[in-house]
């Protein structure tokens, strides 16, 4: 008679979200059906997508964005979450990270649309206060004070992530890996006891290689660079970031910033904060605030340099940084 094994087996599943894909990795017992998890799963970032999303004209936020300006709006819960994160954050970091840039977005083509000269010149030219200064909450009810666009981009991938990290434990999975689009969660511990490893990669749009290596262990790591979405404008490559003072891309700033956080809704919404305050202001701030954060700055020579914030990135350039819980 063959012996049963008691090794776990190790399941990935992903699938598509917010024009990218999902993945999850875990480990489980012999005969753990996997499909009601991946089917749970996809049915979380898809609640997010639909609330959220700024390419599907019913969202949501879209239908927020549509309101007219003092009405109140009924949100779902989860949105009305994001939105106030959003909002906490945007207020902390003095405005560099704000929601109501929807229309900057939109006009330089980083949206469901092309890039428009006459939407370019308004969201440069007309004067705007942050979101956290507009929007205001009532309940289950939204309103904006003044006409906003709001844009999730930098923080719902994040939010999917943690939900995809919540699905996981609602399944009695404690461990395992999830990530929307690089941005990841780690739960607990692989099966021999050690950190989840996850790469931070060299900001180079050519190559996917790595510049360190994070152990992680409950905790979430986000990155936001200049590397992988942009625009080329007069033959000029602009980043994707928006520069809340211009209403458009930023002109210099850092090539990457990685953020680890508890939750990986803060790390998203931090990392697109200090990539547009720079390692010279991000940093003070992201000390103040408690944040890990390592900012990746190109030279004139071409090669690449480190500042680290926080006790993982005090090292830098660090081979391995670890994380346990906060």
């Amino acid at each position: 008679m063959s012996k049963m094994s008691t090794e776990p087996v190790r399941h990935a599943l992903n699938g598509s979200t917010m024009g990218t894909r999902w993945s999850a990795l875990f480990f489980a017992q012999a005969g753990f059906d996997p499909d009601p998890v991946r089917a749970a799963m996809q049915a979380a970032v898809n609640e997010v997508d639909r609330q959220m999303s700024t390419w599907n004209p019913d969202s949501d936020l879209m239908r927020l964005n549509a309101a007219p300006v003092g009405a109140w709006v009924a949100v779902p819960d989860r949105l009305r979450e994001v939105l106030q994160l959003g909002l906490e954050i945007g207020r902390a970091s003095g405005g560099a990270f704000d929601i109501g840039m929807g229309d900057a977005v939109r006009a330089w083509g980083f949206g469901p649309v092309s890039a428009a000269p006459d939407g370019i010149r308004a969201a440069m030219k007309n004067p705007r206060r942050p979101a956290h200064e507009v929007l205001e909450f009532g309940g289950d009810h939204v309103r904006k004070a003044e006409p906003v666009a709001l844009d999730l981009n930098g923080i719902a991938k994040g939010y999917g992530v943690d939900r995809l990290a919540e699905t996981l434990r609602d399944h009695g999975i404690a461990d395992g890996l999830v990530g929307i689009d690089g941005e990841m969660r780690a739960l607990g511990l692989r099966p021999c006891q050690e950190p989840w490893t996850i790469a931070v990669e060299v900001p180079d749009p050519e190559r996917r290689v790595p510049h360190s290596i994070l152990a992680l262990q409950d905790a979430a790591v986000a990155t936001s660079g200049d590397y992988r979405h942009w625009v080329e404008v007069q033959g000029r490559r602009l980043s994707h970031t928006m520069d809340p003072g211009r209403g458009a891309p930023m002109l210099a700033s850092p090539a990457s910033v990685t953020v680890v956080a508890k939750s990986c809704v803060e790390a998203d919404a931090w990392a697109t904060a200090l990539m547009v305050l720079g390692a010279d202001r991000g940093a003070p701030l992201a000390r103040k605030h408690g944040l890990d954060a390592l900012f990746l700055l190109r030279d004139d020579d071409g090669s690449t340099r480190g500042v680290g914030v926080g006790r993982l990135f005090s090292e830098e350039p660090a081979a391995i940084a670890s994380a346990g819980e906060r």
